[in-house]
């Protein structure tokens, strides 16, 4: 019977057994996801990384490195490089910002990155049925994993304002 997880305390946080780290589980399911895209992927020329930058393109095109960095969760220097092949490969386009600020650099989905989207559409249907299961568990783990996450960002703001 599990024991009740809501009145869980630090205290009662797992012995250092691999299984047991919540940091080892979300870091092997996501170099799983990672290998489970790459099939998909491939054919169309794109690495994981360069997917996820595509996939904030294609819900909002036209806007600012930074921007697509905040979505993407990823710091300038990775992105850049990740920009760059897209821009070589004709998905995208980067041009600087000269109407307000020429710092700015605003991405934008060329045709081929519009037809892209078009092939990539199955992507997550896919993953749904290779995983095997409904998707509303799937969200509902989602989710979970989001929560973490902003409570991970949360501490480590206050880790930050804190001096260490």
């Amino acid at each position: 019977m599990k024991k009740n997880r809501e009145a869980s305390s630090c205290e009662d946080a797992p012995s250092q057994k691999l299984e047991q780290q919540l940091c080892f589980a979300l870091y092997s399911a996501s170099l799983a996801m990672t290998k489970l895209y790459q099939p998909h992927l491939k054919p169309l020329g794109l690495t994981y990384p360069q997917y996820l930058a595509l996939l904030a393109l294609w819900e909002k095109d036209g806007v600012t490195v930074s921007e697509v960095g905040q979505r993407v969760q990823l710091d300038s220097g990775t992105l850049s490089h990740i920009l760059k092949r897209l821009e070589q490969a004709g998905f995208i386009s980067r041009t600087r910002d000269t109407a307000h600020d020429e710092r700015r650099v605003i991405i934008c989905l060329t045709e081929a990155g519009r037809e892209l989207e078009r092939r990539a559409a199955s992507i997550p249907a896919d993953m749904i049925c290779q995983i095997g299961s409904p998707y509303e568990a799937l969200a509902d783990i989602r989710d979970g994993v989001t929560g973490v996450q902003q409570k991970i960002l949360l501490a480590l703001n206050m880790k930050d304002k804190a001096g260490g």
